[in-house]
């Protein structure tokens, strides 16, 4: 009777869109057991339910597993004591594999022969990284929160923000105006028929993943990397040590090294940070970002504390608009769109 009651749940492999080069392959993802996330409810009693489950996880800690391509090439991987499993290898003719958008596509599955005792369901998780063609024109960074999905971030003690995560499923969250049309048109880039790569980073956790992917899908954003972070347990006890520089400067910077060639677009807002990362991000590879594109938050002490640091920049367009019409005529006129 209560053997079935304490049932454990399926496992699973959430796999993260990421991102790689013809001779890179850089995938990431995490062992988890499935907790049955209805995606799609909007019970508030479910909402928070399905809250709890995505940050009270149980993780598959130190497991074997395998990757592999499409022309048969496994890679082997363990994961850490979270789950999460990175594998960030050279490689060889990888853009072969992929299809016309640049999508390699791969399958994850268990190996520790103890866990697959465990496996009730078939052992394959898709997974796919995303490899820039040589052609590409630039690239584009975005933030998330506040600038293209309103959070409420500057809200009181960000209660709003906490409202909107844990009782507003991600198919009735509403994006910024006009943001979808105008990251199609970045991605299709000056010619209309580009296929510039488009990277969303966000501090929001890796417990968000499928939720935030699947509110760019919904509202037909272009498919890119998503990137988030690590967070803690919650009711651990255990703090983890705070790095000096955010998760998401970390990644833009990985960004930026993993295609030395490649230009980029910063686009943020002035809510929280993203104007000094953006300017730090300039300083440390010059000449390679062609515009920064801030959302204005209403906050008066946010907006004027961008308007002082874009009063002492000048190495690159550094624009603070209202809405995405500002951007799309200042990236027409600079020839970045068609």
């Amino acid at each position: 009777m209560f053997s079935k009651f304490f049932k454990k749940d399926p496992l699973q492999v959430i796999t993260f869109q990421s991102y790689g080069t013809n001779t890179h392959l850089y995938a990431r993802g995490r062992a988890l057991e499935d907790e049955s996330i209805n995606l799609d409810s909007k019970n508030w009693f479910q909402l928070l339910i399905n809250s709890w489950k995505r940050f009270e996880t149980d993780e598959i800690k130190f497991t074997v597993l395998n990757i592999r391509l499409s022309d048969d090439t496994v890679f082997k991987v363990k994961t850490n004591h979270r789950g999460y499993f990175t594998i960030n290898e050279p490689s060889n003719s990888l853009a072969k594999l992929c299809n016309e958008e640049g999508w390699l596509s791969y399958e994850v599955a268990y190996d520790d022969v103890d866990v697959l005792k465990k496996i009730t369901s078939e052992n394959r998780f898709p997974g796919q990284i995303l490899i820039p063609k040589e052609s590409t024109e630039y690239g584009v960074i975005s933030d998330i929160d506040d600038t293209i999905l309103q959070t409420g971030i500057t809200s009181f003690l960000k209660l709003r923000v906490l409202f909107n995560t844990f009782f507003k499923p991600a198919s009735s969250r509403i994006p910024l105006k006009g943001a979808a049309e105008f990251y199609h048109q970045l991605h299709r880039g000056s010619t209309g028929n580009e296929s510039n790569p488009i990277f969303y980073v966000s501090h929001s956790p890796w417990n968000l993943y499928r939720y935030l992917k699947l509110f760019l899908q919904h509202n037909n954003f272009p498919k890119g990397p998503i990137l988030l972070r690590d967070f803690p347990k919650p009711f651990s006890g255990k703090k983890s040590l705070q790095d000096k520089k955010p998760q998401k400067q970390h990644e833009i910077v990985n960004i930026f090294k993993m295609y030395p060639k490649l230009n980029f677009i910063l686009i943020g807002d002035s809510g929280e940070h993203d104007g000094d990362i953006y300017i730090e991000i300039t300083n440390q590879f010059p000449g390679r970002v062609l515009a920064i594109y801030l959302r204005s938050v209403n906050n008066k002490r946010k907006m004027e504390y961008v308007k002082q640091l874009m009063q002492n920049y000048d190495q690159t367009p550094f624009l603070l608009v209202k809405d995405s019409q500002e951007a799309i005529i200042h990236a027409r006129g600079n020839g970045f769109i068609s």
